[in-house]
């Protein structure tokens, strides 16, 4: 219903920014990394927004990026996750980061967030996982017209990060096939969201 807001910061406060459009006031839910990236209160802002409805109650959503969102989107598909846990993860981990938790097996530092215990941590990278190889089995990824290093560990955790944050094989191979392969994973991974979004 709502992709995004654009309009003047009016109030942020803990995990809540306030943006006003049209004279009226929106309260988005955030996480700590969104509001770090937000404006000062009176400056206009644009954040990506998810409602999220359930019984009783009505929520929005408000992230800085769209691979935040994207995340926080995953995130609450898995099961025994909630916004309040998702936002407290985003908050800690950035989607790049996260993402290559996630592509990397690392659960142990998505316990660091608050209220996520091991169990929690191995699920949601185990369910993320998984949904990364149904993607690529159900739309026939191969990308193999898109040449590559052999044998490239990074490269590969590179394009699973990228798959998490929402694009697809094809789109991550073609932007690292850019980049040097020797490159350490987190640096391939904060180049080619650069050059996705350039495009």
């Amino acid at each position: 219903m709502f992709y995004s807001l654009r309009g003047k910061l009016i109030l942020t406060q803990a995990n809540v920014a306030v943006v006003e459009c049209g004279g009226v006031g929106y309260r988005c839910q955030t996480s700590l990394s969104t509001l770090r990236k937000l404006p000062k209160a009176g400056e206009e802002v644009m954040v990506y927004t998810f409602l999220y409805i359930r019984e009783g109650a009505v929520d929005l959503y408000g992230f800085a990026d769209m691979e935040e969102l994207n995340c926080f989107k995953m995130l609450i598909g898995v099961s025994k996750v909630g916004p309040k846990l998702a936002l407290s993860i985003l908050s800690d981990l950035s989607p790049e980061r996260f993402a290559l938790c996630v592509a990397s097996g690392d659960a142990k530092t998505i316990t660091r967030s608050q209220g996520v215990g091991a169990k929690l941590a191995e699920r949601i990278v185990l369910e993320l996982k998984d949904k990364i190889k149904g993607a690529e089995a159900s739309k026939g990824f191969a990308a193999a017209d898109i040449p590559l290093p052999e044998d490239s560990t990074s490269i590969g955790e590179a394009i699973s990060a990228l798959v998490v944050l929402g694009y697809s094989q094809s789109e991550a191979a073609s932007a690292l096939s850019k980049l040097d392969p020797n490159l350490p994973v987190d640096k391939l991974i904060t180049l080619s969201l650069r050059s996705l979004a350039g495009q």
